[in-house]
C-alpha cells in the first residue's frame, strides 16, 4: 500500500444483481490493483458526496465500488436536493420508504452484496488475493454487517458509521450475524442514536466479544448524520462536524491499513 495519496479514475457502470441492474459508480488509482472496497450510502443514495467519499478512499489505495441501493426503484440521484430534505415533513419521509423498503425486505442486501463482491472480483483494479473493506453510513451501517456476514471469506474489514438498526428485537437483527463474521469491524455511534437506545453499544459490543470477532465501538459527540457534509440541518441543527468526520476517516483508514494491507 503506498503511503500517499494516489490520483483516482472514475467510471459510471452497471452492476447485474439477482433482482435487476444496479447503477454505480466503479473508482480506482490509475494504476496497479488494490483492495476491494464496497460502500453502502445512508438514504439519500448515491450522489456527489457519496463519490466524493468513494474518491477519497480510492487515492488511499483501493479500488471502490459505489452503488445505487436504491436501484430497484430508480436510477440515482433519488432524491433531488439532500440540502432541503426534512425529515420532519411526511412527505419527504414517505418518499425515502418507499426507497428504502424494497433493500430491507429478507436477503435482499445479501444477494446485492454478493453480486457488488463480484463485479469488484471481475475488475482488473482489483487484488483479488486480498481482502475486500466495506463502509457504510446510517442506513448502509448495517448493510455492512449483512455484507460481512453474507460474504466472510472475502471481507476483512467493515466500518458502520452512524448506523442505524444494528441491535433491535427482531430475528433478523443485525448484531445477531457476529457469528458468520471473519472481519474486523468498527462501529462509531452518534451521540442522539445513543442517548435513545443506551444499551444498543452494550449488545452490540457483547455479541461481537461473544462471537469472538475484533469489534471496536466509539461514541461520537456528534449527531446522526455526522459525516456527510450534504446532510440538511435539523431543527436549525448543523449535523454535519467536519472534526468528527475528520477523526471517523483517520479511524476508517487505520482499520483498512491494519486490516486489508
Amino acid at each position: 500500500m503506498a503511503d500517499k495519496q494516489q490520483l483516482s479514475v472514475a467510471a459510471d457502470v452497471t452492476v447485474t444483481t439477482p433482482d435487476g441492474v444496479c447503477d454505480a459508480v466503479f473508482i480506482h488509482p490509475t494504476t496497479g490493483v488494490h483492495p476491494g472496497v464496497l460502500i453502502w450510502s445512508d438514504a439519500f443514495g448515491l450522489r456527489p458526496a457519496m463519490r466524493d467519499i468513494g474518491k477519497r478512499i480510492a487515492s488511499e489505495g483501493y479500488s471502490v465500488l459505489v452503488p445505487n441501493p436504491f436501484y430497484r426503484s430508480k436510477k440515482a440521484p433519488v432524491i433531488d436536493n439532500p440540502e432541503t430534505f426534512s425529515f420532519s415533513n411526511p412527505e419527504d419521509r414517505a418518499k425515502l420508504q418507499s426507497l428504502v423498503g424494497p433493500l430491507m425486505t429478507p436477503g435482499a442486501a445479501e444477494r446485492d452484496a454478493a453480486a457488488y463482491i463480484a463485479f469488484l472480483d471481475a475488475q482488473p483494479q482489483v487484488d483479488r488475493t486480498r481482502k475486500m473493506g466495506t463502509q457504510g453510513y446510517c442506513m448502509g451501517g448495517q448493510l455492512v454487517v449483512k455484507t460481512a456476514a453474507a460474504v466472510p471469506d472475502r471481507v476483512g474489514a467493515g466500518a458502520s458509521f452512524h448506523g442505524g438498526g444494528l441491535v433491535t428485537d427482531q430475528p433478523g437483527s443485525p448484531h445477531l450475524l457476529a457469528p458468520k463474521i471473519k472481519a474486523r469491524m468498527y462501529f462509531g455511534v452518534a451521540s442522539n442514536d445513543d442517548m435513545k437506545e443506551p444499551t444498543a453499544k452494550d449488545v452490540l459490543r457483547d455479541a461481537f466479544a461473544a462471537a469472538k470477532v475484533q469489534a471496536e465501538i466509539e461514541v461520537y459527540a456528534s449527531f446522526h448524520g455526522w459525516c456527510m457534509p450534504d446532510m440538511p440541518p435539523q431543527n436549525g441543527t448543523p449535523i454535519y462536524n467536519e472534526p468528527d468526520a475528520e477523526r471517523a476517516w483517520a479511524k476508517l483508514v487505520a482499520l483498512y491499513k491494519t486490516a486489508l494491507g
